[in-house]
């Protein structure tokens, strides 16, 4: 190969390159890239036009130069033009998620059960032992509120009482269940509370602070559950009881009393008093009769039954079981500690191992147990 004609055809092809536009520089290294190819290329095959080679060779290389220096600054553009390094901030819809699950398209309870399901994280049997149904109903209840919102948009929400249902639901399951949803619940309440002015959001809200400040004083250190009257009331946490309550007396203060307020109303109560000997048990009575007015549940004359009995003897207590359904959950546990008060500790003992085989989970199941044990010891 020539390497005389090569030196000789540089500076017009350089020439060419800056014509055509290409500033003296970047034409200066697009030529030498072109002789360095020559040099490769040349001692092989060489070709009938040399300089009309090298000139598409060396233009060749210069826009591929140009377009790596246009594409390099761009990325160093963008590079500056990004935040400077820090937290990022936190994107969180789970909340969304329960409002769009809670569909006008479907009754509140299926609402309810296919949110619990699809984004509160419990297994149809739980959510089938919060509604009192069998398990094999709410499978069904579950598949149909599916088949529902299948082909339905969910761009529609639905409305708070669904969503508070369904919070209150995972608190409780959390709670007193065997996955610990309760602090998650918590936070989407509090989180809900802040978006929203709406009395019965903060009486949810007020009601499971209350309930779960007691939460290190429920469980002995061996796992075993104790009773709200054993409990050492040093363990509770008088931060989380002094923001229920305030946040539960704003709420009532509004005259629009809920089921939410109602509940954390007897919380409140309870977590007031210095032992269990001093709680008032006569006002708790008034608010389970509120509740009971605005609830219609069975659950809570249940509850209300253990009220009345703390607050004018056993007897009473058991007069106000009469006309509810026996199977309904803790019935025979109820049964049982309202006949230990008034002194039948034979049917106490035998109420307490019954409720213990209906348990339905291990904690519950042991302490149970224990009860009808310890009565069976104290008999003569």
């Amino acid at each position: 190969m020539d390497e005389v004609l090569l030196r000789s055809l540089t500076p017009s092809v350089l020439t060419v390159l800056v014509r055509r536009g290409a500033d003296f520089a970047a034409a200066e290294d697009a030529v030498q890239d072109a002789l360095v190819e020559a040099l490769r290329v040349w001692a092989v095959d060489q070709p009938h036009d040399p300089k009309g080679w090298l000139v598409t060779v060396a233009w060749r290389k210069f826009l591929d130069a140009a377009r790596a220096d246009t594409a390099r600054r761009r990325r160093e553009d963008r590079v500056e033009e990004e935040p400077a390094p820090g937290p990022a901030r936190a994107v969180d819809d789970t909340l969304q998620l329960y409002f769009l699950c809670a569909h006008p398209a479907l009754t509140p309870a299926s609402a309810v059960a296919l949110t619990l399901r699809a984004v509160g994280g419990l297994t149809t049997r739980q959510i089938a032992q919060a509604y009192l149904v069998p398990e094999a109903t709410m499978a069904q209840r579950i598949s149909r509120a599916k088949r529902t919102v299948s082909g339905v948009r969910f761009d529609h929400p639905g409305n708070v009482a669904t969503v508070l249902r369904v919070l209150y639901l995972v608190f409780n399951e959390g709670y007193s269940g065997d996955v610990d949803l309760a602090a998650e619940a918590i936070r989407l309440t509090r989180q809900l509370a802040g978006a929203i002015d709406h009395p019965e959001v903060a009486g949810l809200l007020a009601l499971m602070l209350l309930h779960h400040a007691r939460r290190a004083a429920r469980t002995a250190p061996d796992g075993s559950l104790v009773p709200l009257a054993e409990q050492d009331r040093g363990l509770w946490d008088t931060e989380s009881i002094a923001s229920g309550v305030g946040i539960l007396q704003a709420a009532l203060s509004r005259d629009r009393l809920g089921e939410y307020q109602a509940q954390a109303a007897i919380a409140a109560l309870h977590a007031d008093a210095p032992t269990a000997e001093e709680t008032d048990w006569v006002q708790i009575v008034e608010w389970y009769d509120e509740l009971a007015r605005l609830t219609d549940s069975p659950v809570v004359r249940l509850n209300r039954a253990v009220a009345v009995g703390e607050a004018d003897g056993p007897r009473a207590g058991l007069a106000a079981l009469v006309g509810l359904d026996a199977s309904l959950p803790r019935h025979t546990a109820v049964t049982a500690y309202l006949h230990e008060r008034d002194g039948d500790l034979a049917t106490a003992a035998r109420l307490y191992a019954e409720a213990a085989r209906k348990a339905s989970n291990l904690a519950e199941r042991d302490h149970l147990t224990r009860q009808a044990a310890r009565l069976n010891r104290a008999r003569p």
